[in-house]
């Protein structure tokens, strides 16, 4: 992809409905094309989320997952298919988001979000987007945006019920772990 250019004939065709909204228009859809954002997780959050990222035209998006797709996952990760059951979840969002807009790059990391690795992964991302299902996860992915001066965009369902929030201390606005100092102990929270 060729960062700053104009859209091509085929994507001006692709984001028409966006480029026709007076209030968004080439400028907010050359931006988008611009942006980055990685993803923790391709699961029940990261599916729907990387999809209509890469259907928005964001120019970059990396996932991060280490599991594979189990038969179980089919009814809400919308990312995989039936086929792709005993396949690895990144191998399966990437044909998926590559057959959705070819015009999107993938960054697919098959590893865990860890310590070790977060801050390397996460750099030279313009956003963090938390779709992880477990503490540890989710505030070291806090850490790693405050750290990198990123918004942390943190997502997490309970059965029927759902919430996301934007995290972006650096503009003003508190970090998971300013609202949560301390994880809750083990089994004091339903998974």
């Amino acid at each position: 992809m060729n960062r700053g250019n104009p859209l091509t004939q085929e994507e001006e065709e692709r984001y028409a409905r966006h480029l026709a909204l007076p209030s968004f228009g080439m400028e907010a859809q050359c931006r988008l094309k611009e942006s980055s954002v990685l993803c923790i997780g391709a699961g029940g959050l990261g599916s729907p989320a990387t999809m209509y990222l890469a259907a928005a035209g964001v120019g970059r998006i990396g996932i991060v997952d280490a599991d594979t797709v189990d038969a179980s996952n089919i009814q809400r990760q919308l990312l995989h298919v039936t086929s792709d059951v005993g396949r690895s979840k990144i191998q399966s969002a990437g044909d998926t988001l590559l057959a959705m807009n070819p015009n999107v790059e993938l960054d697919l990391h098959e590893e865990r979000f860890e310590p070790e690795n977060a801050m390397a992964l996460a750099k030279g991302y313009d956003l963090l987007l938390d779709g992880s299902d477990n503490f540890p996860t989710r505030y070291l992915s806090n850490d790693v945006a405050v750290l990198l001066r990123i918004p942390n965009v943190h997502g997490s369902i309970f059965r029927f019920e759902g919430q996301v929030t934007v995290f972006a201390p650096h503009m003003g606005a508190p970090c998971y772990r300013c609202l949560f100092p301390d994880a809750p102990s083990e089994g004091a929270v339903p998974d």
